[in-house]
């Protein structure tokens, strides 16, 4: 794990040294855009040195490119020179943490593409994860319509809040006005890893509760032939929708039976859905040839 980036004046060429190091520059990673599927590859980001300094630090604190200058000039700040940052896990979709950024961190994440921000109570910048090494790793930034809040769009390198949570966000508030405390395992969770907790319960109730009257779930948890089965069939309906020029709810319906299915069997095989999207996120960065190429080696 890489220790946390120093501080120096502009002047240092350390600084530069430090925050876009020649060996191995985060920015040439492959990181999300517009682009086909959401990805391409990205060119080098511009070099920048950063001195600390209040919130609203002057064009002159930062030695950096015309265009990221222009671009950080863009950006509304409050009257205390700072702006909303969230963090956003790339693969899942949950919001990680919040915090503010004012130039100087914006800055330095485009820079280092690791998730930097302005802390109100220290007056300086931190950078998430220069104590715990939980860093979040930056693949790109989102400024909102208005240009007054932004997101970082990253990978954690482990749990993003101070108590051990994968995620500040774990305290629902319907669930507080039902009387249930808050459940630090808890996900902010898209409609994908809601299904993929479902089925981790299942697989749990299996060896806690025994078989007894399994439902669906628990039944393909149990048979693997029935499961590959019955992803075969939902496949296979799946290509009828086109073949026979179906409806096109019923195309959705029959790849949500896919969908299901496929992921009882990931669950089988104890992998998560993270894993897969963390897969298809690297293959984004590769043409089709690269990608069948790097397959025969592995």
């Amino acid at each position: 794990m890489a220790a946390p980036l120093p501080r120096a004046p502009v002047s240092s060429p350390a600084s530069r040294a430090a925050l876009c190091p020649a060996r191995s520059n985060p920015c040439t990673a492959a990181a999300p855009s517009s682009g086909a599927l959401g990805w391409r590859r990205r060119q080098p980001c511009p070099v920048l040195s950063i001195a600390p300094g209040s919130a609203r630090s002057t064009p002159a604190a930062l030695a950096v490119d015309p265009k990221v200058e222009a671009l950080l000039d863009s950006v509304k700040w409050d009257v205390k020179g700072l702006a909303v940052a969230i963090a956003q896990n790339v693969d899942t979709g949950a919001i990680l943490m919040q915090g503010f950024a004012n130039k100087e961190a914006l800055a330095a994440t485009i820079s280092t593409r690791k998730a930097t921000f302005y802390s109100r109570s220290r007056s300086s910048l931190w950078t998430k994860g220069e104590t715990s090494m939980n860093f979040i790793n930056v693949h790109d930034i989102f400024l909102d319509c208005d240009r007054d809040s932004i997101i970082y769009l990253g990978t954690p390198d482990g749990p993003t809040c101070h108590t051990g949570a994968e995620t500040c966000y774990y305290s629902s508030v319907y669930d507080a006005l039902q009387g249930s405390k808050s459940n630090q395992e808890r996900q902010v969770a898209t409609t994908l890893y809601s299904l993929e907790d479902t089925i981790s319960r299942r697989k749990e109730e299996i060896v806690t509760e025994g078989s007894g009257k399994p439902s669906w779930t628990k039944k393909l948890l149990l048979d693997n032939q029935l499961l590959c089965s019955k992803i075969r069939e939902e496949a296979g309906e799946l290509i009828e929708t086109l073949l026979e020029n179906e409806d096109k709810s019923r195309t959705a319906s029959e790849m949500a039976d896919l969908l299901y299915h496929a992921m009882v069997l990931l669950s089988v095989r104890d992998v998560k859905m993270e894993e897969v999207l963390e897969v298809l996120r690297r293959r984004f960065s590769q043409s089709g040839v690269e990608e069948k190429a790097s397959r025969k080696k592995s």
